[in-house]
């Protein structure tokens, strides 16, 4: 697997590079993973890293300028390891890790499969790093459009995703499968409140709505603030728990908004950690707005037997269907006024947290992704 990224550093792009390659390895395939020089190795999977660049320590997801000479060290590293491995599959995260692959697949013979979380130029306006039409807008949209036909395989993280791929891209749909994320239900399951609620030192006289994920506004954000000043003027008993990184930002414009006092932000946490976190809440909240990329944060959300609430988009219907609470696009105001009506309804919140635990539990765990995806590699590899 090639994973142009500071992997692993518990965020949702790493969730599924991890997730996958474990749910593989448990059905006897052998899998490395190739990533940059951050973040930390996890248990039972070889990773193996380009060399230290002192000065480049960014773990929070987006763009940067420091990508090429990163992806070039990436290149020769997948190189070396491919040439003593001699994998069956390349496995490209992200376009920039599919890019690298077109050049490897020539070099190894062996098939590209492309693990597509998104549009490589949605993304990058989404972080503000390039405006709309203008020159390095088109010279992405380029070579995404090269990256796209060049691989040999394109799995989606979400139906919307494929249906992209194929309708906006013009792809042959033979060549494009959706293969959710999931959620290992062992591991992410309801925990005591009690118990969660100590270890983050939480108000114990009010209700808990806990995020998790990357902090900027394309996750929603900004919307989110809006919300808690919306229940801070409502007087609604009311707690928020934001868990993730990069935080300062938020932190400061939680004083500036007046809604200090109603959040606590833990920064970033450990994945082997947010199950036990998450079970401090009562409520699940997902104000994500990009409408280009997957939401890996439901299925933890789900397996938690956490009710849920995001807004209304076909990535998060597909994923959450008639167990989630869903508020007009991008409105705040109604968002706040669905998490206000499920926070006074305390049998409703008992019904979804039955209903969103079983649903995960019949629908999505990564041991039936990982069926999924062998079976997407003998495919692609002739031997189906």
């Amino acid at each position: 697997m090639i994973a142009p990224t500071p992997y692993f550093a518990d965020r949702g792009c790493h969730v599924r590079i991890y997730e996958e390659a474990r749910a593989l390895m448990q059905i006897g395939h052998d899998v490395r993973i190739v990533t940059y020089h951050l973040g930390r190795d996890m248990p039972g999977i070889r990773t193996c890293r380009i060399p230290k660049i002192p000065w480049y320590r960014k773990l929070a997801a987006g763009p940067s300028w420091h990508k090429p000479y990163l992806d070039i060290l990436l290149f020769i590293k997948a190189s070396a390891v491919a040439k003593e491995f001699r994998p069956h599959i390349l496995h490209a995260h992200l376009h920039e890790g599919a890019f690298l692959g077109v050049f490897l697949k020539k070099i190894f013979k062996v098939p590209l499969v492309f693990d597509f979380q998104g549009s490589l130029t949605t993304e990058i306006v989404d972080h503000g790093f390039i405006t709309p039409g203008s020159i390095p807008f088109r010279i992405f949209r380029a070579l995404e459009r090269v990256i796209n036909r060049n691989a040999d395989f394109i799995i989606t993280s979400s139906g919307c995703g494929r249906a992209e791929l194929v309708k906006k891209w013009g792809l042959e749909p033979d060549g494009v499968r959706s293969l959710m994320d999931g959620v290992n239900c062992d591991e992410f399951r309801p925990h005591p409140k009690e118990e969660a609620r100590k270890a983050l030192n939480l108000p114990g006289d009010k209700l808990v709505a806990v995020f998790l994920g990357v902090l900027n506004a394309y996750q929603g954000l900004d919307i989110l603030l809006e919300v808690m000043r919306i229940v801070r003027d409502r007087g609604l008993p009311l707690h928020f728990l934001i868990m993730g990184f990069p935080e300062e930002k938020y932190r400061r414009m939680a004083v500036e908004t007046g809604v200090a006092d109603l959040v606590t932000f833990t920064g970033r946490i450990d994945y082997t950690r947010a199950a036990l976190y998450l079970s401090a809440g009562d409520i699940a909240l997902s104000p994500k707005i990009s409408l280009s990329e997957a939401n890996g944060k439901l299925f933890n959300y789900m397996a938690c037997g956490l009710p849920t609430l995001a807004f209304d988009t076909p990535v998060n219907r597909e994923i959450l269907g008639d167990t989630g609470m869903y508020a007009k696009y991008a409105d705040a105001a109604d968002f706040a006024a669905l998490l206000e009506e499920l926070a006074m309804d305390g049998q409703r919140r008992a019904e979804l947290a039955t209903r969103v635990r079983e649903k995960a539990e019949r629908e999505h765990s990564w041991q039936a992704r990982g069926r999924q995806l062998a079976d997407m590699y003998r495919v692609v590899s002739g031997h189906a």
